[in-house]
C-alpha cells in the first residue's frame, strides 16, 4: 500500500530532524518542549517549518491548521499522507 513507512513515528523522527536542522536546537530540548512558544520560536520560524514540511511531505498545510508543537505536525501529516 506503501504507507508502511509513514508511520507516526517515522515521521516523528523526519519531523524532528527537519525541526533541529533548520532552528538548531537539540533534539531532546525539543522532544520535552510542550510548545514551540517554549522554545522562542516566532511565527517566522514555524513558516519555516511548515514550508520544510510541506516540501518533504508534499502536502499543504493550511494556516487554519493548529500548529504548536512537534505533535500537532506529525499528527497532520500522518492522517493527510494516509489518504493519498
Amino acid at each position: 500500500m506503501g504507507t508502511l513507512r509513514m508511520n507516526p513515528l517515522a515521521i516523528k523522527n523526519e519531523v524532528l530532524h527537519i525541526i533541529t536542522s533548520l532552528k538548531k536546537v537539540h533534539p531532546n530540548r525539543l522532544k520535552k518542549a510542550k510548545d514551540l512558544d517554549e522554545l522562542g520560536f516566532d511565527n517566522l520560524d514555524v513558516v519555516d517549518i511548515i514550508l520544510a514540511l510541506e516540501k518533504t511531505y508534499q502536502l499543504t498545510i493550511p494556516d487554519e491548521v493548529p500548529v504548536y508543537k512537534v505533535d500537532d505536525f506529525v499528527n497532520y501529516i500522518y492522517s493527510h499522507s494516509t489518504k493519498r
